[in-house]
């Protein structure tokens, strides 16, 4: 592994990547030159990430590991018909992925399980050498989210948190407009997880996204885990879509970091609602009471003086929306309502479509790969992310999205949870940087490669 990372390293990085994609045709590898990756998880989301990697010419999917037979063979199935090698396959237990973590054919893994199982099977990861890429959130706890610092830091392995949406179109945008200084200043940033799942949380135990209230052992997918996480805490369980945007706008980790933050709850109505609606007032889960606030805000304050509000709201009915709005002392961007407005460009207090600028400022990724990478999934982020992914485990360098960063946008999560229960008390943010924020220099995110 070390030898063919240094051929890797040394490679022009602009022949290596996707079969479909113009620029990434001619592949330099040989096929002894591929990265292996493995997947723990092949569940939906998991099975998304296997289907954007068969379609690379630079991977090879090794191994898979899933506890669910059924996604196996779904993933199996995938790998056939892409033409692709049979995979070691484990699942047999719960800890059977620390077999598939100790092959020598498995340089890098993509861990997509429920959330309990991501710090520990990344550090996991680690601990074996493997490039690590995890799905959001990356930690539930405080401790998870040192334990991921502090293994990357003592074994000097590399893990991502694969955070779509710092990929989605508008947001890079509207990075490269924050980095380009059109807003000048920044000042305030909001953000969060606004999104009905109650779809999600309950369905009738056959069909994922299907009608039902059943959840735990009586339903399948998400709902078989995520719900509960509803029942017995009342904290934003799912912070990292909105923040990680905004984080790494604000330069966050590198040049500046989280200082503080307070959290409040309302009420708690909207699941409950939802099952009294759908399957009636006689059902057992109706009697099922919800820790969760419907709507939880949080405020984060910051070294260089921004302040960031985050929102959950996920059991009530509303239209999606990540709730972005960036602002500086010229102008500023707000995703709800696609609108922009720059002091002295445009007219006084009246606001601009914001997709003129977006298109502006496009970002070069998006320039180069749009077309192509709109049917990846979640409409193209799905690409840019495992791209980034990939091509930074063939180095075997730092990720843009890194250990540091899944500690600090995952620790949103228990601290929102101390807060609230604390009546809103304030809550110091752990420097995961151990103070070398001051010095880390920011990512280079406006470039065409990843």
């Amino acid at each position: 592994m070390t030898t063919r990372r240094n051929f890797i390293r040394n490679t022009s990085i602009a022949g290596l990547g996707l079969v479909a994609v113009p620029g990434f045709a001619n592949n330099s590898f040989s096929a002894a030159d591929k990265l292996n990756v493995g997947l723990i998880g092949v569940g939906l989301r998991g099975t998304n990430h296997l289907q954007n990697l068969l379609l690379r010419k630079d991977v090879n999917v090794t191994a898979i590991c899933d506890v669910d037979d059924n996604r196996i063979a779904i993933a199996k199935k995938h790998i056939a018909d892409a033409k692709g090698k049979a995979p070691k396959v484990f699942g047999t237990n719960d800890l059977d992925y620390k077999n598939l973590l100790a092959l020598q054919d498995v340089d890098a893994v993509i861990i997509a399980t429920p959330w309990l199982w991501h710090t520990r099977m990344t550090v996991d990861a680690m601990e074996a050498g493997k490039y690590a890429g995890v799905e959001v959130s990356a930690s539930n706890t405080l401790e998870e989210c040192w334990d991921l610092v502090n293994t990357h830091e003592r074994t000097g392995t590399h893990m991502m948190i694969l955070e779509n949406v710092n990929y989605r179109r508008d947001v890079l945008a509207v990075l490269n407009m924050v980095k380009q200084n059109v807003f000048g200043e920044m000042v305030h940033y909001r953000c969060g997880y606004q999104h009905d799942l109650r779809h999600v949380k309950f369905n009738d135990g056959k069909t994922a996204y299907g009608k039902g209230v059943e959840f735990g052992e009586k339903g399948i997918s998400e709902s078989k885990w995520r719900t509960n996480h509803s029942v017995k805490r009342n904290a934003d369980v799912y912070p990292t879509h909105g923040l990680g945007p905004i984080a790494v706008m604000a330069d966050v980790n590198r040049g500046n970091r989280f200082v503080s933050m307070t959290s409040h709850a309302s009420k708690g109505i909207g699941l409950h609602n939802y099952i009294v609606k759908e399957g009636g007032k006689d059902h057992a889960n109706a009697s099922v009471k919800f820790k969760q606030g419907d709507v939880i805000t949080s405020t984060i304050g910051t070294a260089n003086g921004e302040t960031i509000i985050i929102t959950h709201d996920c059991n009530l009915p509303r239209p999606y929306s990540l709730g972005f709005r960036a602002q500086g002392a010229n102008g500023l961007w707000e995703v709800d309502g696609n609108r922009i407005y720059v002091e002295g460009k445009s007219e006084p207090h009246k606001w601009d479509e914001a997709q003129p600028w977006l298109d502006t400022y496009d970002h070069p990724l998006w320039k180069k790969y749009g077309e192509y990478a709109l049917n990846a999934g979640h409409g193209g982020m799905d690409f840019f992310v495992l791209n980034s992914f990939v091509e930074s485990a063939k180095q075997n360098i730092a990720p843009p999205l890194d250990a540091y960063d899944a500690a600090a946008w995952s620790a949103v999560t228990p601290l929102s949870e101390l807060s609230i229960a604390n009546n809103g008390e304030p809550q110091d943010f752990p420097d995961f940087t151990r103070g070398l924020w001051m010095k880390r220099t920011p990512y280079q995110w406006m470039k065409e490669m990843y």
